[in-house]
């Protein structure tokens, strides 16, 4: 089949991590389809109206599609100009699949509307957890209309569907898909620390990945007198701010900061960790724990949104959210014990149910079910 991503997040020029799990999706989908990617994205250094760019990235046909902002209305304007000329570009498709509502929702609805395009929906946003903003008469309405069009929705988490379905965003057909790991990249790498090291991966959010309350674990840690060393990955709004947080706490021969790490560089610091922390306060997906177990981490994670659909004793270990003791208690084990977990079978786990070859047949058989007769061979 002719399947269209339309993409409300993607890797882009600016930041070549966003979305990086649709795009994983993508490339998962194109080892069965014929997959095109439409994003959109603003940008105020654009030469013209759109500045278009068409390349072909690991299998999966995409255009982005840069537009110059000007007032609300306008800018809102360009945006779905912006979509038509990338459906446009990208040819006639079987099959829409939306990541991330409300706007590409409501393009695919038109498509579906004008051309009789059938449109799937992948949901991927914290917005309809508690204490996130999902919230506006218009938007509400308009994302329960383009929810019951859609011919099925999955989500990343049981606990993402939900938290949807409470807002009134029903349909009788919701299904779980899973992340895509890189199991290729993501791989063990045989090492020996004399001190335990501990890693996290974030982009530096600290409302949502709680990093100022692993730095006041880590200080209760160094209270103590427990020995590690912790490697913080990643950059973000609040990347400064958090290590001036870890210089005021003392911490600065115990934790190191390395700022935004990609491909073999961002393995090459995970993988040689002994476990992995995530202290979030609200999570729809957990990409970075389910990288970690491929490396053969266990993990350390807050019992917050999907995290506890992943994290079991066999594994790694939950801790209460907003708990800083839970959590320093949990890292001191962990520094003694992770050794005791099976490398091998933390990454089984993942290989199995995480890799692109499973979840591509996974959207091959569900994208077969919402449009048979036609495909269904």
């Amino acid at each position: 089949m002719k399947v269209v991503f339309l993409a409300r997040w993607y890797p882009h020029k600016y930041d070549p991590m966003f979305g990086l799990f649709v795009q994983r999706h993508a490339e998962a989908a194109a080892l069965y389809h014929d997959v095109t990617v439409v994003y959109v994205h603003p940008d105020e250094n654009a030469q013209g109206k759109y500045d278009i760019e068409r390349t072909h990235e690991n299998g999966v046909d995409t255009i982005r599609i840069y537009y110059r902002k000007r007032g609300k209305t306008s800018s809102a304007w360009r945006y779905f100009q912006a979509c038509r000329k990338g459906l446009k570009l990208a040819g006639k498709p079987d099959l829409i699949h939306v990541h991330v509502l409300t706007r590409m929702g409501v393009v695919a609805y038109l498509q579906k509307l004008l051309h009789g395009t059938p449109y799937v929906i992948t949901e991927h946003w914290s917005r309809y957890l508690p204490g996130n903003d999902f919230s506006g008469w218009l938007r509400k309405r308009l994302t329960r209309w383009v929810v019951g069009q859609a011919e099925s929705i999955t989500t990343v988490s049981r606990i993402l569907a939900q938290a949807m379905q409470r807002h009134g965003l029903k349909h009788p057909n919701y299904q779980m898909v899973p992340n895509v790991v890189d199991v290729n990249l993501f791989q063990i790498v045989p090492h020996h620390n004399e001190i335990p090291k501990m890693v996290h991966v974030s982009c530096f959010e600290d409302q949502s990945k709680n990093i100022s309350g692993l730095l006041e674990s880590l200080k209760i840690l160094k209270d103590k007198g427990v020995p590690y060393q912790a490697v913080l990955i990643g950059e973000g709004m609040d990347f400064e701010a958090m290590k001036q947080r870890a210089n005021a706490l003392g911490l600065n021969e115990r934790v190191r900061f390395t700022g935004l790490l990609q491909g073999q560089a961002l393995v090459d610091e995970l993988a040689t960790g002994d476990f992995f922390v995530l202290p979030s306060h609200y999570e729809t997906g957990g990409i970075v724990l389910l990288e970690a177990m491929a490396c053969g981490l266990p993990v350390i994670a807050t019992h917050v949104g999907a995290l506890p659909e992943i994290v079991d004793e066999s594994n790694g270990i939950l801790v209460p959210s907003k708990d800083a003791e839970a959590l320093a208690k949990a890292m001191e084990q962990c520094c003694h014990t992770y050794h005791t977990y099976s490398s091998e079978a933390l990454r089984r786990q993942i290989v199995e149910r995480y890799g692109k070859e499973t979840v591509g047949k996974f959207l091959d058989e569900w994208y077969r079910s919402v449009t048979r007769p036609r495909y269904s061979s």
